[in-house]
Protein backbone atom coordinates (compact mmCIF):
# COMPACT_ATOMS: atom_id res chain seq x y z
CA UNK A 1 0.00 0.00 0.00
CA UNK A 2 1.31 3.85 -0.50
CA UNK A 3 1.88 5.96 1.88
CA UNK A 4 -0.55 8.92 2.05
CA UNK A 5 0.73 12.49 2.32
CA UNK A 6 -1.16 15.15 4.15
CA UNK A 7 0.15 18.31 3.26
CA UNK A 8 -2.34 21.02 3.97
CA UNK A 9 -1.55 23.28 7.33
CA UNK A 10 -2.60 22.38 10.69
CA UNK A 11 -4.95 21.77 12.56
CA UNK A 12 -6.82 20.76 9.38
CA UNK A 13 -3.81 17.99 8.27
CA UNK A 14 -4.24 16.06 11.75
CA UNK A 15 -8.04 15.86 11.28
CA UNK A 16 -7.64 14.24 7.60
CA UNK A 17 -5.28 11.98 8.74
CA UNK A 18 -7.30 10.54 11.57
CA UNK A 19 -10.17 10.53 8.68
CA UNK A 20 -7.45 8.26 6.77
CA UNK A 21 -6.46 6.20 8.98
CA UNK A 22 -10.23 5.72 10.02
CA UNK A 23 -10.07 4.28 6.34
CA UNK A 24 -7.37 1.91 6.88
CA UNK A 25 -4.46 4.07 4.88
CA UNK A 26 -1.18 4.66 6.22
CA UNK A 27 -1.08 8.43 6.45
CA UNK A 28 0.96 11.00 7.91
CA UNK A 29 0.88 14.63 8.75
CA UNK A 30 3.56 16.58 5.85
CA UNK A 31 2.68 20.01 5.85
CA UNK A 32 3.74 22.29 3.68
CA UNK A 33 2.65 26.14 5.27
CA UNK A 34 1.73 27.00 8.65
CA UNK A 35 -1.61 29.38 9.14
CA UNK A 36 -0.61 32.72 10.54
CA UNK A 37 -2.91 35.15 11.61
CA UNK A 38 -2.44 38.97 10.22
CA UNK A 39 -3.51 42.14 11.78
CA UNK A 40 -6.64 43.50 9.97
CA UNK A 41 -9.59 46.46 11.10
CA UNK A 42 -13.12 44.48 10.98
CA UNK A 43 -15.43 46.84 8.76
CA UNK A 44 -18.16 48.49 10.41
CA UNK A 45 -20.98 45.50 10.31
CA UNK A 46 -23.55 47.66 9.43
CA UNK A 47 -22.29 47.37 5.89
CA UNK A 48 -22.80 44.18 5.13
CA UNK A 49 -25.95 41.93 4.85
CA UNK A 50 -23.20 38.76 5.82
CA UNK A 51 -20.32 36.74 6.20
CA UNK A 52 -18.79 34.88 3.19
CA UNK A 53 -16.24 31.98 4.86
CA UNK A 54 -13.95 29.54 2.52
CA UNK A 55 -12.13 28.03 4.78
CA UNK A 56 -12.26 27.07 8.55
CA UNK A 57 -8.60 28.88 9.24
CA UNK A 58 -10.64 32.52 8.62
CA UNK A 59 -12.41 31.52 11.48
CA UNK A 60 -9.92 31.20 13.73
CA UNK A 61 -7.85 33.84 12.95
CA UNK A 62 -10.39 36.69 13.96
CA UNK A 63 -9.35 37.32 17.29
CA UNK A 64 -10.82 40.17 19.47
CA UNK A 65 -12.88 41.57 16.08
CA UNK A 66 -14.97 38.21 16.46
CA UNK A 67 -17.63 39.69 18.51
CA UNK A 68 -18.07 43.12 16.27
CA UNK A 69 -19.19 40.89 13.16
CA UNK A 70 -21.08 37.81 15.13
CA UNK A 71 -24.46 39.38 14.26
CA UNK A 72 -24.11 38.74 10.60
CA UNK A 73 -25.11 35.47 9.29
CA UNK A 74 -22.66 33.22 7.46
CA UNK A 75 -21.91 32.00 4.10
CA UNK A 76 -19.42 28.95 4.24
CA UNK A 77 -17.81 26.79 1.99
CA UNK A 78 -17.50 23.48 3.46
CA UNK A 79 -18.80 21.69 6.18
CA UNK A 80 -15.75 21.95 8.40
CA UNK A 81 -15.81 25.93 7.88
CA UNK A 82 -19.69 25.92 8.72
CA UNK A 83 -19.30 24.28 12.09
CA UNK A 84 -16.09 26.02 13.29
CA UNK A 85 -18.12 28.98 12.56
CA UNK A 86 -21.17 27.85 14.51
CA UNK A 87 -19.01 27.09 17.11
CA UNK A 88 -17.64 30.75 17.32
CA UNK A 89 -21.12 31.49 17.75
CA UNK A 90 -22.01 32.37 14.34
CA UNK A 91 -25.59 31.59 12.67
CA UNK A 92 -25.24 29.93 9.51
CA UNK A 93 -27.17 31.11 6.38
CA UNK A 94 -26.07 28.32 3.54
CA UNK A 95 -23.70 25.84 3.45
CA UNK A 96 -21.50 24.41 0.02
CA UNK A 97 -19.97 21.99 -0.45
CA UNK A 98 -19.05 22.26 -4.16
CA UNK A 99 -16.41 25.50 -4.48
CA UNK A 100 -17.31 28.89 -3.68
CA UNK A 101 -18.46 29.85 -6.91
CA UNK A 102 -21.16 27.45 -6.56
CA UNK A 103 -22.48 28.35 -3.54
CA UNK A 104 -22.58 32.29 -4.56
CA UNK A 105 -24.61 31.17 -7.44
CA UNK A 106 -27.66 29.60 -5.01
CA UNK A 107 -27.89 32.74 -2.89
CA UNK A 108 -29.34 35.80 -3.27
CA UNK A 109 -27.21 38.26 -5.53
CA UNK A 110 -28.28 41.69 -3.87
CA UNK A 111 -26.20 40.06 -0.71
CA UNK A 112 -23.73 42.49 0.37
CA UNK A 113 -20.92 40.20 1.70
CA UNK A 114 -17.37 40.83 3.52
CA UNK A 115 -15.28 37.66 2.34
CA UNK A 116 -12.80 37.07 5.58
CA UNK A 117 -10.18 35.12 3.52
CA UNK A 118 -6.16 33.84 3.47
CA UNK A 119 -3.99 36.91 1.95
CA UNK A 120 -3.54 34.46 -0.92
CA UNK A 121 -6.84 33.75 -2.07
CA UNK A 122 -7.91 34.57 -5.31
CA UNK A 123 -11.85 36.22 -6.37
CA UNK A 124 -14.43 34.18 -6.92
CA UNK A 125 -14.88 34.00 -11.43
CA UNK A 126 -18.75 35.57 -11.66
CA UNK A 127 -19.53 37.30 -8.38
CA UNK A 128 -22.94 38.79 -8.64
CA UNK A 129 -22.71 39.71 -5.03
CA UNK A 130 -21.14 42.96 -3.55
CA UNK A 131 -17.99 41.30 -2.25
CA UNK A 132 -15.90 43.11 0.11
CA UNK A 133 -12.32 40.84 0.99
CA UNK A 134 -10.25 41.32 3.41
CA UNK A 135 -7.27 38.85 4.57
CA UNK A 136 -7.23 38.22 8.42
CA UNK A 137 -4.68 34.97 7.74
CA UNK A 138 -1.64 33.84 5.64
CA UNK A 139 0.10 30.17 4.97
CA UNK A 140 2.91 30.86 5.60
CA UNK A 141 6.06 28.39 3.80
CA UNK A 142 7.65 25.74 6.43
CA UNK A 143 11.13 25.72 5.35
CA UNK A 144 11.42 21.99 6.02
CA UNK A 145 8.59 20.16 5.72
CA UNK A 146 8.66 16.24 6.34
CA UNK A 147 9.26 15.11 3.16
CA UNK A 148 12.25 13.30 3.12
CA UNK A 149 10.44 9.98 1.62
CA UNK A 150 8.12 10.67 -1.25
CA UNK A 151 8.85 7.62 -3.80
CA UNK A 152 5.62 5.21 -3.59
CA UNK A 153 3.21 7.92 -2.20
CA UNK A 154 -0.05 9.37 -2.96
CA UNK A 155 -0.45 13.49 -2.04
CA UNK A 156 -3.52 15.24 -1.21
CA UNK A 157 -2.88 18.47 -2.48
CA UNK A 158 -5.65 21.32 -0.95
CA UNK A 159 -4.87 24.10 -2.83
CA UNK A 160 -3.12 25.18 -5.96
CA UNK A 161 -0.64 26.97 -3.97
CA UNK A 162 -0.01 23.70 -2.46
CA UNK A 163 0.31 22.21 -5.78
CA UNK A 164 3.01 24.52 -7.15
CA UNK A 165 5.34 24.43 -3.58
CA UNK A 166 4.97 20.59 -3.97
CA UNK A 167 6.03 20.31 -7.22
CA UNK A 168 8.85 22.40 -6.61
CA UNK A 169 10.20 20.50 -3.55
CA UNK A 170 9.66 16.89 -5.18
CA UNK A 171 12.24 15.45 -7.36
CA UNK A 172 10.85 12.22 -8.29
CA UNK A 173 7.52 13.23 -8.94
CA UNK A 174 7.37 10.15 -11.86
CA UNK A 175 6.90 7.84 -8.24
CA UNK A 176 4.15 10.10 -6.83
CA UNK A 177 0.46 9.82 -7.49
CA UNK A 178 -0.92 13.25 -6.75
CA UNK A 179 -4.78 13.67 -5.46
CA UNK A 180 -5.94 17.29 -6.06
CA UNK A 181 -8.93 19.24 -4.34
CA UNK A 182 -9.88 20.75 -7.92
CA UNK A 183 -8.94 21.72 -11.39
CA UNK A 184 -6.73 24.67 -10.63
CA UNK A 185 -4.90 22.42 -7.96
CA UNK A 186 -4.36 19.80 -10.19
CA UNK A 187 -2.78 22.16 -13.22
CA UNK A 188 -0.71 24.12 -10.27
CA UNK A 189 1.35 20.68 -9.79
CA UNK A 190 2.22 20.71 -13.68
CA UNK A 191 3.59 17.59 -15.31
CA UNK A 192 5.77 14.54 -15.06
CA UNK A 193 3.75 12.70 -11.94
CA UNK A 194 3.06 9.13 -12.09
CA UNK A 195 -1.04 10.04 -11.98
CA UNK A 196 -2.91 13.31 -10.85
CA UNK A 197 -6.54 12.59 -9.99
CA UNK A 198 -8.91 14.98 -9.25
CA UNK A 199 -11.62 15.02 -6.13
CA UNK A 200 -15.34 14.63 -7.43
CA UNK A 201 -15.90 17.33 -4.79
CA UNK A 202 -13.66 19.48 -3.26
CA UNK A 203 -14.10 18.55 0.32
CA UNK A 204 -11.73 15.56 2.53
CA UNK A 205 -14.42 13.11 2.40
CA UNK A 206 -14.42 13.14 -1.71
CA UNK A 207 -10.45 13.26 -1.95
CA UNK A 208 -10.21 10.37 0.52
CA UNK A 209 -12.47 8.07 -1.21
CA UNK A 210 -9.98 8.46 -4.58
CA UNK A 211 -7.00 8.20 -2.61
CA UNK A 212 -8.64 4.45 -0.86
CA UNK A 213 -8.34 3.23 -4.42
CA UNK A 214 -5.19 5.07 -5.39
CA UNK A 215 -2.92 3.83 -2.96
CA UNK A 216 -3.52 0.40 -3.45
CA UNK A 217 -2.22 1.57 -7.34
CA UNK A 218 1.72 -0.35 -7.50
CA UNK A 219 4.47 1.97 -7.79
CA UNK A 220 6.51 2.15 -10.80
CA UNK A 221 9.29 0.74 -10.81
Amino acid sequence: MRRLLVLRPEPGASTTVAKARELGLDAISAPLFEIEALKWDAPEASGFDGLLLTSANAVRCLGDQLTNLRGLPVYAVGAATAEAAREAGFDIAATGDSGVERLLGSIDADLRLLHLRGADHHEPAGIRQSLTAVPVYRARPIDNPGLSVTNGSVALLHSPRAGRRFAELVKDKEQVIAVAISDTAAKALGEGWADVAVAEQPNDDAMLALVARLCNKPAAQ
